[in-house]
């Protein structure tokens, strides 16, 4: 796995993000990790940087300011990136949903199979999520058909987070024109891969809820998903969406 970076956005993950920085970078001798910290108030820049000392050369810490959403911390993320010239960049959670050891299968997707953008998918084969209260289930169920059928992608799992892209893709992108910051941006960002002809593999896993720390979803961010993939849709159907 020689020149991959996963990303890993932070806000108060001190519960989690040291355990997570010793699996995958445990598990992966190859890998670097980059954590894009919004200034936690609870010390996870801090554990980082200590952890620095145990990974140098592996693993990274890019402190910013505020909390800006995932959107922004990703794109962070995928810039630093493109100036250190990895190959392979993957979107990952702090909190353990997305399980470490699946890595290698997003990577093989890509590497092995020609994908530009692999997806852990919770939904290409049944419903593969552990620990959620059945009220969450269905709604991201419904929230990734619902994108489905308005952007018609076909893809099952449209607002997974836990991804890998080759850097060929993200080249293509202009990434100062992606506009959510929520979970939206999971979407935009597949969306603008599908209307740029990227070839997208599902790789099934099982999403397992947190057991440490709290959750980041609102109603802010579900709102922005609602409304903002139908203006996305009508922007892409008369040329105006920028990519």
């Amino acid at each position: 796995m020689d020149n991959t970076l996963v990303i890993i956005p932070t806000y108060k993950e001190s519960e989690n993000i040291t355990l997570m920085i010793d699996t995958v970078l445990g598990d992966y001798p190859d890998i670097h990790l980059l954590v894009v910290d919004d200034n936690s108030p609870d010390g996870t820049g801090n554990q980082v940087t200590e952890k620095m000392q145990e990974y140098p050369e592996r693993l990274f810490l890019e402190t910013r300011l505020k909390k800006q959403g995932l959107g922004t911390a990703y794109i962070h993320g995928f810039k630093w990136a493109l100036k250190k010239q990895y190959e392979y960049v993957f979107e990952m959670d702090a909190d353990f949903s997305h399980n470490p050891k699946d890595i290698q299968l997003l990577y093989e997707a890509c590497s092995l199979h020609g994908a530009d953008l692999a997806i852990g998918s919770r939904y290409v084969r049944g419903v593969n999520v552990v620990n959620w209260p059945m009220s969450r289930v269905l709604l991201s169920y419904v929230a990734s058909k619902y994108v489905r059928l308005i952007t018609r992608m076909d893809i099952h799992d449209t607002t997974a987070g836990f991804k890998c892209y080759r850097v060929s893709l993200l080249r293509k992108l202009d990434l100062d024109k992606i506009k959510f910051v929520g979970y939206a941006f999971q979407i935009e960002m597949k969306f603008k891969a599908y209307l740029l002809k990227a070839k997208i593999i599902e790789v099934p896993v099982i999403f397992t809820d947190r057991s440490r720390g709290q959750s980041k979803m609102s109603s802010g961010i579900i709102n922005e998903a609602v409304t903002g993939i139908l203006s996305m849709k009508l922007k892409s159907l008369f040329g105006r969406l920028e990519l």
